[in-house]
C-alpha cells in the first residue's frame, strides 16, 4: 500500500475509534420524545435568537429546529462568514401565516477569529435588539497546524472555540438581562464538548508556551465549562449551558485546512455512519437541551441528557484566573 494511502487509512481509523469510544445512548431520551417536547414551545412573547456559527453544521441544525418549532414567528439572527449559505438556510425557514405576526430572519457577517470583529457585531446587535432570549454558539474550526496566531495574538482555534464565545456572551449580557427582567427566557448555549475536557494549565492560560493540538482539544472543553459556570454565578436568573453534541454528520472535516483531514472525511463519515446523527436530529436534541433547562449552569450530552458534574475539571481558583486572563485577552484596542 502506498505510504500516503496507509496514512490516510490509519488517520481515518483513529478518528473513528475515538468517536466510538465516546459513543453511548444508554438512558437517553428518544428523538420522538424530544421532538414532541420542542413542539410544545409556544412562548407568549416574540423570541429573539442569535446563532453564532449558524451557517453550517450543528449551528445550522439548531437554527433550523428553532425556526421550525417557532413556525418562523421569531427574530432569528445567523452570525457567520458565509452569506450565501445563510441566505439559503433562511430561505427555508417557515414564514408565519398570520400577516399580523412580525418576524425578521437575518444574517450578520463575522469572522469570529478576531475579537475586533466580534465587538463590532455585538455593538450592532445591542443597538438594534431590545432584548435577546437565546444566544447559541457553535462555531467550529478543524486544523492539524500548530499554534496559528491571529493579529491579536490569539490562536485561531482557541479564538473560535473559546475566546469569541466568551466575548459574545459578555458583550450581549445587557440584552440577555433585559429579557430576564421582562420575565422571558434568557438562555445561552455553547456547543463544544462538555464532559470531554481535562485539567487546565493555569501557568499557561491561552497555551502560548505549551501549545499542541491534543492539549487544546482537552483544554477548550474545560475553558467552556468554567466560562459558563462563572457567567451563571455572576448572572442569577439566566441559563448557561455547555453541551456535547456527540458525533454528527457535518462538513467540518471536509472544510479543514489539512488536506489529510479533507481527504479522509468521506471514509471517516462512512465508518462512523451508524454511530452519528444528522444535523436535523442533533438540532432537535440541542434545542431540547436549550429550551428545557432552568436558570443556572448546566452541562448536557448528545441527547440533551443532564451530565451533572461528570468529568468536570474545574475549581474556584481556575474559574477566577481564567476569567481574569480572558478579560485581558479579549480586550479590543480603541485604536
Amino acid at each position: 500500500m502506498h505510504r500516503s494511502s496507509l496514512r490516510l487509512l490509519l488517520s481515518s481509523l483513529l478518528v473513528a475509534l475515538i468517536a466510538l469510544f465516546f459513543y453511548s445512548t444508554a438512558g437517553m431520551p428518544t428523538l420522538a420524545a424530544v421532538r414532541n417536547a420542542n413542539a410544545a414551545f409556544n412562548p407568549s412573547y416574540k423570541p429573539i435568537a442569535i446563532f453564532v456559527g449558524g451557517t453550517s453544521g450543528i449551528g445550522q441544525g439548531i437554527a433550523e429546529a428553532f425556526a421550525r418549532h417557532t413556525r418562523g414567528a421569531a427574530h432569528i439572527v445567523i452570525v457567520g462568514r458565509n452569506r450565501a449559505a445563510a441566505d439559503a438556510i433562511i430561505a427555508q425557514f417557515p414564514k408565519p401565516d398570520n400577516n399580523k405576526t412580525q418576524y425578521t430572519h437575518e444574517f450578520v457577517q463575522c469572522d469570529v477569529t478576531l475579537m475586533n470583529n466580534v465587538e463590532a457585531v455585538t455593538k450592532d446587535l445591542l443597538a438594534r435588539m431590545p432584548k435577546i432570549n437565546f444566544l447559541v454558539m457553535s462555531p467550529g474550526y478543524m486544523t492539524m497546524r500548530g499554534r496559528d496566531e491571529t493579529e491579536e495574538g490569539l490562536d485561531k482555534k482557541f479564538a473560535v472555540h473559546y475566546y469569541a464565545r466568551w466575548k459574545f456572551v459578555n458583550d450581549l449580557l445587557p440584552a440577555l438581562r433585559r429579557a430576564k427582567e421582562a420575565g422571558e427566557d434568557s438562555k445561552v448555549l455553547s456547543v463544544l464538548a462538555a464532559g470531554k475536557g481535562a485539567e487546565i494549565d493555569l501557568d499557561d492560560l491561552g497555551l502560548k508556551k505549551t501549545f499542541s493540538a491534543p492539549k487544546i482539544a482537552f483544554q477548550a472543553p474545560t475553558y467552556n465549562d468554567l466560562m459558563m459556570q462563572e457567567f451563571a454565578a455572576r448572572n442569577p436568573g439566566i441559563t448557561f449551558i455547555h453541551a456535547y453534541p456527540g458525533a454528527v454528520r457535518t462538513s467540518l472535516m471536509a472544510s479543514s485546512d489539512s488536506r489529510w483531514i479533507r481527504a479522509s472525511s468521506p471514509l471517516v463519515l462512512g465508518l462512523l455512519y451508524p454511530f452519528t446523527t444528522s444535523l436535523h436530529e442533533t438540532g432537535e436534541y440541542m434545542l431540547h437541551g436549550l429550551l428545557n433547562r432552568k436558570e443556572g449552569f448546566w452541562r448536557v450530552g448528545s441527547r440533551a441528557e443532564d451530565l451533572g458534574m461528570k468529568n468536570y475539571f474545574g475549581s474556584e481558583e481556575a474559574r477566577k484566573r481564567l476569567w481574569e486572563h480572558t478579560v485581558k485577552a479579549t480586550a479590543v484596542s480603541s485604536s
